[in-house]
């Protein structure tokens, strides 16, 4: 364990040949190396979520320096130029893919009679290559790392994210290094092990992301993951890679009404609403879905009371996939512009809630349940029609978490 009470300080010596960390034997660029991305023209710059201030596209990830100044810690956002076919523009035109995407969207229409509404459908992003939508990210991400001639990945992740970014950079030809939990589940361990990633382990949210931030100050290293406090988000072009979903959910079953989606600082929900409002901007919809960002307990509904958006929100829960103390910018945007909010679900109810998935052949991570607590929350208080459609996002499976199978319930 290296314990951090600060964010600037330095940590081991990255090694001499970074790229050169995995496993003895493994083939040298997989797919990566000899692949080069082919950037979007129509890319112009990173563009302030605040006050659209426009900065070149760079690897680091400081949010705006302007809005800084002036009190607010907000990202940044990938900005287009007009034109083009690309509906929902993404930052390469030829990117690094390993299949991932066009995920299945399915109706449930026995759990929309439970729950009163038109029609509830799960779009199922378990069904990426390493079983979250994480890979829409790293994808985004490598294919940067890989343009900008970066030799390695480096990030904050004890779940998804972090067995995301060890598969890409594997099959990229770029090396790995993960800040971690202590506690960090062992079945995400060992792939991240098998896969050759570094692994470095820290009591805390300020440890681990001061060590990403450390490490993006030298040539060649990419931070996928957030690395400021207060929060900022993950790597702007890599948050673009979740547009898709949007697209995706508009081909597959129509324009909802309402999209649920687990949050832990809001990544996700901000690229489902940031391609509904591209396909808003296109003509192709007539009004934005309402998001609905699901916390294990208050931190998003907190700041939309009157809470301080950069404040400490802390908590516990066994929800790993949205667990976190911090709320950022891309959360309460994402929230607030499409109309929607956040729903507070915890871990008891999110578990009643998996039950009832599980019986109607849905396996789902605790977080992603959590989703179908936060429907029925909607529901009740009105605030979900009896005549929506409403899209629940299942971010992962229950295969690898920690918290399956759930404890059994006394009759």
């Amino acid at each position: 364990m290296t314990p951090s009470p600060v964010l600037d300080f330095k940590f081991t010596a990255p090694p001499e040949s970074p790229a050169q960390t995995f496993l003895p034997g493994r083939p040298a660029g997989v797919l990566g190396r000899s692949f080069t991305p082919e950037r979007n023209p129509r890319l112009q710059g990173l563009q302030c979520l605040r006050c659209d201030t426009l900065y070149p596209v760079t690897l680091a990830n400081d949010g705006c320096p302007a809005c800084r100044q002036a009190g607010f810690h907000v990202g940044l956002r990938a900005s287009y130029r007009p034109g083009g076919a690309d509906v929902v523009p993404m930052p390469y035109v030829q990117g690094f893919s390993l299949g991932e995407g066009n995920t299945p969207q399915h109706d449930m229409p026995e759990l929309a009679q439970q729950f009163g509404v038109a029609r509830l459908s799960i779009k199922d992003e378990s069904r990426n290559p390493t079983g979250s939508p994480k890979d829409r990210l790293t994808a985004m991400g490598v294919a940067q790392a890989l343009d900008a001639g970066a030799h390695t990945l480096v990030l904050a992740s004890s779940g998804n994210t972090a067995v995301s970014a060890a598969h890409y950079a594997w099959a990229a030809g770029l090396g790995c290094e993960v800040a971690t939990y202590e506690a960090m589940p062992a079945t995400y361990a060992r792939q991240l092990d098998a896969l050759g990633a570094r692994r470095y382990v820290f009591a805390d949210n300020t440890g681990r992301w001061g060590f990403v931030r450390e490490r993006s100050q030298y040539p060649g290293y990419f931070a996928l993951s957030n690395y400021r406090l207060p929060a900022l988000g993950s790597a702007p072009l890599g948050v673009e890679g979740y547009k898709a979903i949007a697209e995706e959910c508009l081909q597959d079953g129509g324009l909802p009404d309402h999209v649920v989606v687990p949050t832990g600082r809001g990544d996700m929900a901000w690229g489902i609403y940031a391609g509904f409002r591209d396909l808003l901007a296109a003509g192709r919809i007539a009004r934005l879905p309402r998001m609905w960002l699901v916390e294990p307990f208050p931190r998003l509904s907190r700041v939309l009371g009157g809470g301080a958006l950069n404040g400490s929100y802390p908590g516990r829960t066994a929800q790993l996939s949205s667990a976190g103390a911090t709320v950022t910018y891309l959360q309460w945007q994402a929230a607030t512009a499409s109309g929607g909010g956040a729903v507070v679900v915890g871990d008891d109810e999110a578990r009643a809630a998996r039950r009832l998935l599980t019986a109607a052949g849905v396996s789902a991570e605790l977080a992603a349940a959590a989703g179908l607590g936060a429907v029925r929350q909607l529901r009740e208080a009105e605030t979900i029609a009896a005549d929506a459609h409403v899209v629940l996002v299942l971010t992962s499976d229950a295969s690898s978490d920690p918290s399956w199978p759930d404890r059994a319930v006394a009759a």
